[in-house]
């Protein structure tokens, strides 16, 4: 693969990393997050609910809500503006390959200076990426200095990102959703068993209690039984028979008895929340929060 050039990488980074270099780190900390820890419970937040945001605006939003803690989606760091289609691929995997390690050093030091635990980085590794682009994953993830990756990925790849993930010696944790029809992703307790039989103990899971309650199943009983291979929990509220993504306590999502359950078993599970229904984000957000820590208090 060819080095990117000057106006190449000038027209890719708009929308990403390179285009909040305007914004200096130091006016990230101003002030810094507020503790999300409760009673030994880790509250962090995908940053995919401040989706409707740039990474600064993003981080900003999350010291003015209170969370100390950020699993990092991919789609805050890369470009946004490639179209879609083939061409459009290559250019992603280009600015993959080519991107400076240095963006995600900076991308760290944000959060640092802002007070924020960047404790994971999601980047769905799918069976259309190159082996090369699976380890430049995972370079990535190291310069960024998170202690694990979520993927919603396939049970195909699993095998692949395997030798990556023993090679960096990062956990990966498998990101379900609800779509059953699939034997491919994943949704059910079964096709998290077929990605992790025979790999290494760096095949984890990344649950999403919501997703997984909306395909009927039970979240608490499978916490349980794996909580020893699951490095995050996302949190949101969603109905059962793939339902929709509703305020916390109104769906059928056992937030309390799954948060109660990391309190007594003192699991160090960050449970981070995934704002998904409709709504002015920094206010939702802020709603999701206080009922995760009410839920805790008592």
């Amino acid at each position: 693969m060819s080095k990117i050039s000057r106006r190449e990488w000038n027209k890719l980074a708009l929308g990403t990393v390179a285009a909040t270099a305007a914004f200096p780190i130091g006016s990230l900390a101003q002030t810094k997050a507020a503790s999300s820890k409760f009673n030994g419970v880790q509250i962090g937040v995908q940053s995919y609910s401040f989706r409707d945001r740039s990474l600064d605006d993003a981080i900003k939003g999350m010291v003015e809500v209170g969370l100390s803690s950020c699993e990092l989606w991919q789609g805050h760091l890369e470009p946004r503006n490639l179209g879609r289609g083939p061409e459009a691929r290559e250019a992603l995997r280009k600015w993959r390959l080519t991107v400076p390690l240095d963006e995600f050093r900076q991308t760290r030091n944000k959060f640092k200076q802002a007070g924020i635990d960047l404790y994971a980085f999601n980047i769905s590794f799918r069976d259309d990426y190159t082996d090369e682009e699976i380890n430049r994953g995972f370079e990535m993830a190291k310069a960024l200095g998170v202690k694990a990756i979520t993927a919603s990925s396939t049970v195909s790849t699993a095998k692949r990102i395997d030798k990556f993930a023993k090679q960096h010696k990062l956990p990966v944790g498998m990101h379900n959703h609800d779509n059953l029809k699939d034997p491919n992703e994943y949704a059910t307790p079964e096709s998290f068993a077929r990605a992790m039989e025979g790999a290494s103990k760096y095949i984890a899971i990344n649950l999403d209690i919501g997703h997984y309650t909306a395909a009927n199943y039970d979240p608490v009983e499978f916490i349980r039984k794996h909580h020893d291979r699951i490095v995050t929990l996302h949190i949101k509220d969603r109905k059962k028979d793939h339902g929709e993504n509703v305020v916390f306590g109104q769906g059928d999502t056992p937030i309390k008895p799954v948060l109660a359950l990391l309190r007594e078993n003192k699991w160090s599970i960050p449970a981070n929340i995934e704002y998904e229904y409709k709504g002015d984000t920094i206010q939702e957000v802020k709603r999701c929060l206080d009922y995760c820590k009410q839920a805790l208090s008592t």
